[in-house]
C-alpha cells in the first residue's frame, strides 16, 4: 500500500513536470515562439520570444467572474495537438484586397481548485500572437465578469506610444469616451496614463529591434471592449474594463459568464516595424463577413461641408452645391451632417438624393445615436435605439435612395453598447446601407465582419484642428502617428485634407502634407474636408490626382518611418502604385527610399513648392529614389 502511494505521488510529480516543460508553440516560419507554463502561487503564464530573444516576459492569464474564479489557484492541464490555420479572405477596404492568413493554433486547458475549466487558445502567425479564452461548463450564479487577468510584461528598456483613454461622461456635452486624445510618444514603459480610464488600443511598443502592437479583435457583441489599465508598474500592462457609464441605459457593462463564452482575441502584432505595419492581424482574427449585397459595397470619396463650414452649411442650397462639387471631383458621396431633418427635412432630402443620383453621387445622412447618456441636442436623435426603430428608419432611407448613415455620440465600450453597434450594422446591412460610426469605439476588425462598415472616427480628427490653434499645431506629429496605431488595422475617418484657409486658425501643414494624407490614411469612405473654394486654388494636376484617386487598394507596403516623425508608404491599385510620404518635423529631411520593387518604372511626383501653399510637380524614377520633404510637408507619386 505504501508503494502504491509512492507511485501516485510520482505520477502527479511527472504531470507537474510536464506542465513546466510544455513545448513552445511556434509560428509557421519558426521566428516566434509562445511558452505557456505554470507560474508561482497557482498562476498560469505565457511568454513570447522572437528569434530566441524575449519580447513578452512571463505574463499572467486568467478571468474572474462574480461566482467563478479562473485567475488563481490554477493548474495547467492538457494541451491540444497543434493545428494549422489557413484562411483567405477579401476586404473592400484596408491595406490589401486579398489576404492570406496562416498560423499554428493550440488550446491549453486551465483548471481552478474546484475543477472548473477555461481553455486558453493561442494562435501564432509569422507576424504575431493572438490569444482568447473559451469558458467550459459554467456553474449557476457565475454572473458578470469582475476582471481579466491578462497581462503584457515588457522589459524595462522598452519604449511606448500610447493614447490615453478618455474618462466616461466628460468632455463636450458628456460625449466621452470617443478615442480623441493626443498620443504620448516614445515614453518609457510603465509611464502612468494621465487619465484614470487607461490607454486605448492599439498600443505600440519597441523593445530593441522588435515592435509590438497590442489590440483586440473578434467582437461579437457578447463581450465588452477592453483597454489597458492606467497603471503599469514595472512595465506590466494589464487588460482594463469600461467605466460604469459606458452602457445602454439599464444594459450590461461587462460580459456575463456562460458555457462556451468566447472572449475577443488579444492580438499582438510582433516583428520589425515593417512587419507590424504590413500586418493584417486586426482583421485576420475577426469573424468572416456577413452577407451583404456586393453591388452596394462601394468604397469611395465624399465631399463634406461641416468640416470647415460647420452647422450653418447644413441647408438645402449648400448641400446641392456640394453635390455639384462631388460630381466635378468624380467623388462618390456627399455627407449631409447634423440637423438635416430640421433644416432640410425628409421631403427635400428626397429631392437632393434624386439630384445626386442623376450625377452619380450618393448621400450619407447623419444620426445622433444617443438616448439619455449625454446632453447632445443635434437631430435626428434617439431614432436608432431599438431594432424596431431601425427597421422603420432604414426602410425609409432605402426608399429615398440614401446610400449610407453616419451615426454619432455613443456612450463607450460596455457590453450592451457593443451589442448596440452590431445591431446597427446588422440592421443597416439588411437594408443595403453603408455605415460610418462617429464619437465611437475602435472598430476592432469589424470592417471584415461587416462589409457595410466603411469607416469610423475613434480619433482626434481634423475637426479639432479647426477649433483650437494648439490642436492645429500638434497636427503634423499626430497625423504621422496615426498609421502606426489607430489606423494600423481599422478604417479611420479623420476627414483629411485642406489646401485653403481654416477659419480663424493658422494652418500648421504644407499642401504636400495634406495631399499625402489622401493616400496614407485608410478609410472605406474618405470624407474630405476641403470645400470648393479651397479646391479651386490647386493646380490642375492636383485636381486630376484627386479625381482619379483609387477608392480601395489591392496591396500596401511600408517603406520607412518613425512614429510621430515621418512616414512613407506605397499602395497598389491595379497596375498603378501610389507612394506617399510626410515629414512632421520642423526641418527639411532628405530620404533615400527603396522603390526597387517598381521595376524601373518612372513616375510623377507632386510635392510642396516654394511657398507654404504651393505645389510642384516633377518626374521620379524607381530604384533608390532620393526625396527631400520640406518641414511639415509631404509628397505623392504615381507609378504606372
Amino acid at each position: 500500500m505504501k508503494c502504491l502511494v509512492c507511485s501516485i505521488v510520482l505520477v502527479f510529480a511527472s504531470a507537474a513536470s510536464a506542465q513546466a516543460t510544455q513545448a513552445p508553440l511556434s509560428s509557421p516560419d519558426g521566428s516566434l515562439q509562445v511558452k505557456v507554463a505554470a507560474g508561482p502561487a497557482g498562476t498560469i503564464t505565457y511568454a513570447v520570444q522572437r528569434s530566441g530573444v524575449p519580447v513578452i516576459l512571463p505574463s499572467a492569464l486568467g478571468l474572474q467572474f462574480a461566482g467563478l474564479d479562473l485567475s488563481r489557484k490554477l493548474t495547467l492541464g492538457a494541451a491540444s495537438p497543434i493545428t494549422p490555420v489557413a484562411e483567405r479572405y477579401t476586404m473592400a477596404t484596408g491595406k490589401r484586397r486579398v489576404i492570406d492568413y496562416a498560423a499554428n493554433e493550440q488550446r491549453f486547458t486551465v483548471n481552478n481548485a474546484q475543477g472548473q475549466a477555461v481553455d486558453v487558445v493561442f494562435r501564432v502567425s509569422n507576424d504575431g500572437v493572438a490569444l482568447r479564452y473559451v469558458l467550459g461548463q459554467v456553474p449557476d450564479g457565475a454572473g458578470a465578469m469582475l476582471r481579466e487577468g491578462t497581462a503584457f510584461s515588457f522589459a524595462p528598456a522598452t519604449r511606448a506610444w500610447l493614447q490615453p483613454m478618455q474618462v466616461a461622461q466628460t468632455g463636450w456635452m458628456h460625449t466621452n469616451p470617443a478615442y480623441e486624445e493626443h498620443y504620448r510618444m516614445d515614453v518609457p514603459v510603465g509611464t502612468p496614463s494621465p487619465l484614470a480610464a487607461g490607454w486605448v488600443f492599439p498600443a505600440l511598443f519597441q523593445a530593441g529591434n522588435t515592435w509590438v502592437a497590442l489590440t483586440e479583435a473578434g467582437m461579437d457583441g457578447s463581450f465588452h471592449a477592453s483597454r489597458l489599465q492606467a497603471q503599469s508598474p514595472g512595465g506590466v500592462y494589464r487588460i482594463g474594463t469600461p467605466m460604469a457609464a459606458e452602457v445602454m441605459p439599464g444594459g450590461a457593462l461587462l460580459a456575463q459568464a456562460a458555457t462556451g463564452l468566447r472572449s475577443p482575441w488579444r492580438v499582438l502584432a510582433i516583428g520589425s516595424l515593417a512587419t507590424v505595419m504590413d500586418s493584417t492581424l486586426g482583421t485576420d482574427l475577426a469573424a468572416p463577413a456577413i452577407a451583404f449585397d456586393a453591388a452596394r459595397m462601394r468604397p469611395g470619396h465624399a465631399a463634406w461641408s461641416w468640416g470647415l463650414l460647420k452647422d450653418d452649411a447644413t441647408v438645402y442650397g449648400v448641400q446641392k452645391d456640394f453635390i455639384d462639387y462631388a460630381a466635378d471631383m468624380r467623388w462618390d458621396y456627399v455627407l449631409v451632417d447634423a440637423d438635416w431633418d430640421r433644416k432640410i427635412g425628409y421631403a427635400k432630402i428626397a429631392e437632393l438624393a434624386a439630384y445626386a443620383a442623376a450625377k452619380n453621387v450618393g448621400l450619407f445622412l447623419w444620426y445622433n445615436s444617443s438616448g439619455s447618456w449625454n446632453k447632445t441636442s443635434y437631430t435626428p436623435k434617439g431614432q436608432l435605439l431599438t431594432h424596431a426603430q431601425r427597421e422603420a428608419e432604414f426602410a425609409r432611407l432605402a426608399q429615398l435612395g440614401i446610400k449610407g448613415i453616419k451615426v454619432d455620440f455613443f456612450a463607450g465600450d460596455g457590453q450592451s453598447m457593443m451589442a448596440y453597434y452590431l445591431g446597427i450594422l446588422n440592421d443597416a446591412a439588411q437594408h443595403g446601407l453603408l455605415v460610418n460610426f462617429h464619437g465611437a469605439t475602435l472598430p476592432r476588425g469589424w470592417a471584415r465582419t461587416y462589409p457595410n462598415l466603411m469607416t469610423a472616427e475613434a480619433v482626434k480628427g481634423l475637426e479639432f484642428t479647426t477649433f483650437e490653434q494648439r490642436d492645429q499645431d500638434a497636427m503634423p506629429a499626430h497625423a504621422a502617428m496615426l498609421p502606426f496605431a489607430r489606423n494600423l488595422f481599422d478604417p479611420m475617418d479623420f476627414t483629411p485634407m485642406v489646401f485653403g484657409d481654416v477659419p480663424n486658425i493658422r494652418r500648421a501643414t504644407r499642401n504636400g502634407f495634406e495631399l499625402a494624407l489622401s493616400v496614407l490614411f485608410l478609410s472605406g469612405v474618405q470624407n474630405f474636408a476641403e470645400v470648393p473654394a479651397g479646391m479651386a486654388t490647386v493646380p490642375a494636376y492636383v485636381k486630376t490626382f484627386l479625381q482619379e484617386l483609387p477608392r480601395s487598394w489591392d496591396d500596401s507596403r511600408f517603406l520607412d518611418g518613425v512614429p510621430g516623425k515621418y512616414l512613407m508608404l506605397a499602395r497598389q491599385a491595379g497596375q498603378r502604385w501610389y507612394v506617399a510620404g510626410i515629414n512632421a518635423q520642423t526641418a527639411a529631411q532628405t530620404f533615400t527610399v527603396d522603390l526597387s520593387f517598381l521595376e524601373g518604372k518612372r513616375g510623377a511626383l507632386i510635392t510642396d513648392g516654394a511657398g507654404e501653399r504651393a505645389f510642384s510637380q516633377q518626374e521620379i524614377a524607381a530604384g533608390k529614389a532620393v526625396i527631400t520633404i520640406k518641414p511639415h510637408g509631404g509628397f505623392v507619386a504615381i507609378f504606372n
